[in-house]
């Protein structure tokens, strides 16, 4: 009998791989609060995850000659621009407010799938044992 990683670990792995991605954006947006004509950006997490367990990655590309360089394993995401509640006068649209709070409530939702993995692999670990 062999044992499936991808199909013991479900979702969570992938799960990680996007809220760590969207992590680095979020950051950026906070980084970037104060540039001048930057543009907020995050990325739609229930469609990529939806998209992650069905399969369905298309990366964008602009030109028919771009090579696919990520495999089909891998995660791909669809970024986009947030849409501003109230845009600066610099053409910012960073919301500090936000950006801070998706941040927070990002961080805390990858702690949890960081749990739910680790209890996967606790109960693997059982089985093989044999407890």
């Amino acid at each position: 009998m062999s044992l499936s990683l991808d199909k013991a670990f479900g979702i969570y792995a992938q799960s990680l791989s996007l809220r760590a991605h969207r992590a680095e954006l979020l950051a950026n947006n906070i980084a970037n609060a104060d540039t001048p004509n930057y543009k907020a950006v995050d990325i739609d997490f229930k469609t990529a995850l939806a998209n992650a367990g069905s399969g369905q990655l298309p990366m964008a590309t602009s030109n028919s000659q771009h090579i696919q360089t990520v495999s089909g394993n891998d995660a791909r995401y669809d970024v986009r621009y947030r849409v501003p509640l109230q845009p600066a006068l610099d053409g910012n649209t960073v919301d500090t407010q936000i950006e801070q709070a998706e941040f927070s409530r990002n961080a805390v939702q990858h702690q949890s799938s960081l749990t739910f993995l680790n209890g996967r692999i606790n109960g693997i670990l059982l089985a093989i044992k044999g407890q």
